[in-house]
C-alpha cells in the first residue's frame, strides 16, 4: 500500500475481516508514485518465488485520477511482472494479484463508519451519516482527508491540522467491517474473501 496511515488502518481492520487462519504481513511504501514506481521490480521478484496459496494485495488510493486508468495501469504492471489478476483469470480459477483502489481516499472508509468516527472522537455528532455531504463516502465533494479534518477540529480535535496516522489509528480499531457504507471498502473486502476462496480451487 501506499503509506503508514493506511498501513495503521489494516492493521487493526484485516484481523476483523480474515479468518483467523490466514497471515498477512503489510508493506507501505512512500506514497503513490513510490509505489508505482517500485511495483514493477517488486512483483518481479515475488513471481520467481510466490507460493501457491500466498496473495499480493495492491491498495491504493484514487486521489481524484480517473479509477479505471489507475486499476488498469496497476493490471497491466502485474501481468508485464508474470502473475495473474483477479481482474485477468478465467471465472472460477486461481489469481495471485489482488489491485483494489480506495475512493477517494481512506478517510471515505472513516466516513463508512461514523460509528467509529465517534467512538474514537465522542465529541462529533452520531448524526453525521445523515447529513446530506457525507451520506455517501465515496462522493463527498472536496477531498476526505480535508472533511475529515473539518469534522473533527469543529468538534475540538485536531486542532493544530489533521494527523492521518494518528487519526486512522484510533478510528480503525472502532471500525465493523460488515456495516461499512463504503462502496469502495465493501469491494476491498470481498475481493480479500475472494482470494482466500481462490487458494483452494
Amino acid at each position: 500500500m501506499e503509506e503508514s496511515s493506511l498501513e495503521s488502518a489494516l492493521t487493526q481492520l484485516l484481523p476483523k475481516i480474515l479468518p483467523s487462519t490466514v497471515t498477512f504481513k503489510i508493506h507501505a511504501f512512500r506514497g503513490k508514485d513510490d509505489l508505482i514506481c517500485k511495483l514493477p521490480n517488486r512483483l518481479k521478484g515475488y513471481q520467481a518465488w510466490l507460493p501457491l496459496d500466498w496473495k499480493i494485495v495492491i491498495l491504493i488510493d484514487e486521489d481524484r485520477e480517473d479509477c479505471l486508468k489507475l486499476k488498469k495501469q496497476l493490471e497491466n504492471i502485474a501481468i508485464l511482472a508474470g502473475l495473474i489478476t483477479k481482474s485477468s483469470c478465467q471465472k472460477n480459477k486461481s489469481f495471485q494479484v489482488l489491485n483494489r483502489i480506495v475512493v477517494e481516499e481512506l478517510e471515505a472508509w472513516f466516513f463508512g463508519d461514523v460509528e467509529a468516527i465517534c467512538q474514537a472522537y465522542p465529541k462529533v455528532s452520531a448524526n453525521l451519516a445523515n447529513q446530506q455531504p457525507y451520506r455517501d463516502p465515496d462522493a463527498i465533494k472536496g477531498g476526505t482527508w480535508e472533511a475529515l479534518e473539518r469534522v473533527l477540529r469543529r468538534a475540538g480535535y485536531h486542532q493544530g491540522g489533521l494527523e492521518k496516522y494518528k487519526a486512522s489509528s484510533e478510528i480503525s480499531k472502532y471500525m465493523n467491517p460488515e456495516s461499512n457504507r463504503s462502496k469502495s471498502f465493501q469491494v476491498f473486502c470481498q475481493g480479500l474473501l475472494e482470494s482466500i476462496d481462490s487458494s483452494q480451487v
